[in-house]
């Protein structure tokens, strides 16, 4: 019998299938974008996460960089991203990875949804959302825009989770391309770090 080096199959771990928009799966809101979590790390021992993203007109996070892989894919519609010092449109059917620690931002600047599966690895950005964001019924339900008052809350919770995660937020004056739109969760006119990592291995 020939040996191998690959581990046993482990028989605790199934099959994942999964409809994103089946009952099963969590839809969540952060301030106007729905995330839908379609592979957490409990799904893959931590090693990546998969999500289903539904970007409204003018969504996006803000600036930002982190350290993961993050690699993702627009099904429909299209984004503008800001990569470090350039500034390029991921059009449907096309993908873009993003190296850890690199500063980026996307958003929606077309007056149409857009739809993207995003992979991290490791996995733990999925926490996060669910640890700050707002259960909603369906992938593309979109909430307005929060008060301010809602968004000083937010990010206030944001900081009270930073020790979770390895991510960082950045200033809008820190790259030229980087831009403010109504997904922005923090104020950038100055640095807020969340020096966290969005990775279940350190959980």
């Amino acid at each position: 019998m020939k040996t191998t080096s690959l581990p046993a199959d482990d028989l605790r771990r199934p099959l994942v299938l999964v409809d994103p928009d089946g009952p099963v799966v969590s839809h969540i809101n952060l301030v106007g974008d729905t995330y839908t979590v379609l592979v957490s790390g409990k799904d893959t021992k931590a090693n990546y996460c998969l999500i289903d993203m539904h970007i409204p007109s003018g969504g996006g996070p803000p600036p930002h960089r982190h350290n993961f892989e993050e690699s993702f894919t627009v099904l429909t519609g299209k984004l503008e991203v800001s990569f470090r010092d350039e500034k390029l449109v991921v059009r449907s059917g096309q993908t873009a990875q993003i190296p850890a620690n690199a500063p980026h931002q996307f958003k929606n600047g077309s007056s149409s949804s857009v739809r993207l599966l995003c992979i991290c690895a490791p996995a733990g950005l999925e926490e996060f959302f669910a640890a700050l964001g707002t259960p909603v019924p369906s992938r593309t339900t979109s909430l307005p825009p929060p008060d301010p008052a809602l968004l000083t809350a937010a990010q206030a919770k944001a900081e009270q989770l930073a020790h979770r995660f390895q991510t960082e937020f950045l200033p809008i004056d820190s790259h030229p391309n980087f831009s403010m739109h109504h997904g922005s969760l923090f104020s950038m006119g100055r640095r807020r770090a969340c020096e966290v990592g969005l990775s279940t291995r350190t959980f």
